[in-house]
């Protein structure tokens, strides 16, 4: 099992406009549903009625995804805010002031 152990440290995550690429992947989903939707018969007849259902299901799952990223990217700046507000409420001569690399953690 050695051979799958990791020889480095995984790089840290890339953030970036989450909210935004989620709504808008969530749209394109929704919209390619309302583009195939005029074509249900045409699907049906040839058995690619599952085309239609998949960009449905693209959007519901991504109307959970919004819920789900918003909830995340509000828990963040909640603990940006809490890690910023103990450290201007410090005083000089206590732990918090003395190391700030070892504040609050996520």
């Amino acid at each position: 099992m050695a051979k799958w152990t990791p020889k480095h440290e995984a790089p840290e995550p890339l953030e970036g406009p989450v909210v935004a690429t989620i709504t808008g992947g969530t749209i394109l989903w929704f919209v390619l549903f309302l583009v195939q939707l005029p074509f249900y018969g045409w699907f049906d007849d040839h058995g690619h009625l599952w085309w239609l259902w998949t960009c449905l299901a693209g959007a519901g799952l991504g109307l959970i995804g919004i819920w789900y990223v918003r909830g995340r990217d509000a828990a963040i700046k909640r603990a940006a805010a809490a890690a910023a507000s103990t450290d201007t409420t410090a005083s000089p001569g206590t732990a918090a002031s003395a190391d700030p690399g070892k504040g609050a953690t996520a």
